[in-house]
């Protein structure tokens, strides 16, 4: 694409665009002559996905602005048509309400119903309203745990479940159709959603989970300057606990998140103010949501001192156990993506329930099959249902909370920790333990190479442990919908996976080790973590990164 082609581009944008900040920071991009930065922003658009759309926010079709929001909403009204509800949600980060209200405008200018939660409140909220409400579809703003610079948009359909193939792609169809959003008919008559509404019927259905009946348990919490700690506290509340401590820095909702690099409680120091209050407070519990409280987080004292923060695999495991427990029937069914541990399907068997293993993504998970009652992802992402089924038919942090803290202050009563509680999976199940090794990438073109250059030379020894079988999931695997990732099946049970991750620019590595356990659990802890570090050394190597 030539400099005038861009030039013609950016001011044909800068001639539809409504908010007067990004049409002053285009604005400053041509006065400077800018063409890299032009090109960068005009030579490729937000794509849409199943995902929704995420990405920096600022002026042009490759980022998030108003601009972009508006025709995102004028495809989705397309697809939808006229006289369909949709609910929408957002959550603190800059710009949400704005791209929130925008949506409503163009929904209902084109003749759809629209209801606008009237606070910034959680993820699960929303996609707990669109079936509450039977909505034929949901919006959410937010870029979840991304760093402050992103927004997003994601799409939920009527089953209260974000949406998966082919429906994104008739939505990313529709939306190039969409021509100036200035010549966008617009409404004003949407309705708005108010606590009683949707915040009360959602804390009904996340207090009757099987939590259990244990309330004594001192909990520190950090809801990391995201929206979930005015719901997570009247959700704790409603169920009989004391409300948790806050992390009084994080408490409030701030869309810098000044305290941490990255607003994610996976990464290096996020969790530091939550440790340290948990330690000043004797804390039985440690717990974080991330900004959109969709995800949890969960740390446990540690027998000699100290506080260790368990791996989502490790609580999904906790979870899926005191679930089975506490739920029955032979149709149950418990799922999980192909990149989270091993360790569901042998916990499935030993319950006698049945087990679905799906891509990366609460999206696939929710698609499992009939009588799910509980399905989880390593990213600290979990569904949490009774006979019932699933209040949230999305990944919940809020009602995960209440049920680690049940069966925490079940463990405390019993003068046990759910250290204790992992060491018992260990000893039933084999010790199966998981890590992760990621790069995060400038220039997106590295990760491809490194997936051809594993697609074009498989390695066939990885820490010793003799390759077994190699998959390339582009093509599909085990009834799975092709996926860009590569599964390689070790000995000894071990098992790596590759990909792209869908909502960063990284590739993700995931590890799994498998130790036998007769009763020294410790021991097979400090072995599994050699055999992960040396998985990762070699990993390393033959990614070439």
């Amino acid at each position: 694409m030539t400099s005038t082609d861009l030039v013609r581009l950016a001011q044909e944008w800068l001639d539809q665009d409504p908010d007067p900040e990004t049409r002053a920071e285009l604005q400053g991009i041509l006065d400077r002559e800018d063409h890299a930065e032009l090109a960068e922003r005009f030579g490729a658009k937000l794509e849409f996905g199943t995902a929704g759309l995420r990405g920096e926010l600022g002026a042009g079709p490759n980022r998030m602005n108003r601009v972009t929001v508006m025709r995102a909403a004028a495809g989705l009204a397309r697809v939808l048509g006229r006289g369909k509800h949709v609910v929408i949600g957002y959550d603190a980060r800059h710009n949400s309400d704005v791209f929130a209200a925008d949506t409503a405008a163009v929904l209902t200018g084109a003749g759809l119903r629209a209801s606008v939660m009237a606070g910034k409140w959680p993820t699960p909220i929303l996609a707990f309203a669109v079936r509450h409400l039977g909505a034929d579809a949901g919006v959410m703003v937010t870029a979840s745990h991304n760093p402050p610079r992103d927004n997003g948009y994601k799409v939920y359909w009527g089953d209260g479940a974000q949406i998966v193939p082919p429906i994104d792609g008739e939505i990313s169809r529709a939306i190039d159709t969409v021509g100036r959003v200035d010549e966008l008919a617009l409404g004003s008559d949407w309705e708005t959603l108010g606590h009683h509404e949707i915040v009360e019927p959602y804390l009904d259905a996340v207090t009757a989970l099987p939590i259990g009946d244990d309330r004594e348990i001192a909990i520190a919490y950090t809801p990391l300057h995201g929206v979930g700690g005015h719901i997570l506290a009247e959700a704790f509340r409603k169920a009989g606990f004391e409300t948790p401590v806050q992390v009084g820095r994080q408490a409030a909702p701030d869309p810098d998140f000044p305290t941490v690099s990255f607003p994610n409680p996976e990464e290096p120091g996020a969790m530091d103010l939550a440790l340290d209050l948990a330690r000043k407070t004797g804390a039985d519990l440690v717990l974080a949501n991330d900004p959109d409280a969709d995800r949890c987080a969960v740390g446990t004292p540690l027998p000699l001192g100290g506080y260790r923060m368990l791996s989502g695999d490790e609580v999904g495991g906790l979870l899926a156990e005191h679930v089975l427990r506490h739920t029955t029937g032979d149709a149950r069914l418990v799922a999980t993506s192909i990149v989270s541990s091993s360790l569901l399907s042998k916990i499935a068997e030993g319950y006698g329930v049945r087990h679905a293993e799906t891509l990366t993504g609460f999206k696939w998970i929710m698609k499992a099959g009939s009588g799910l009652v509980f399905g989880y992802e390593e990213a600290l992402g979990y569904g949490v249902g009774s006979n019932a089924g699933l209040p949230v038919h999305d990944k919940d942090g809020i009602g995960a909370a209440l049920t680690i803290a049940g069966m925490a202050a079940q463990a405390k009563r019993e003068g046990r920790s759910l250290i204790d509680l992992l060491d018992d999976q260990a000893r039933r199940y084999g010790l199966h333990a998981t890590g992760q090794l990621s790069f995060r990438v400038d220039d997106l073109s590295l990760i491809s190479q490194a997936m051809e250059r594993l697609r074009a030379n498989p390695p066939m020894e990885l820490a010793g442990r003799t390759v077994e079988s190699a998959e390339d999931l582009s093509e599909g695997a085990a009834g799975l919908p092709p996926t860009d990732g590569l599964r390689y099946r070790l000995s000894h049970g071990a098992r790596v996976i590759v990909r792209p991750s869908g909502t960063e620019p990284k590739l993700k590595c995931y590890l799994e080790v498998v130790i036998p356990v007769e009763d020294d659990v410790t021991k097979a802890r400090a072995q599994a973590v050699q055999d992960l570090d040396a998985l990762k050394k070699d990993l390393a190597v033959a990614l070439g990164l």
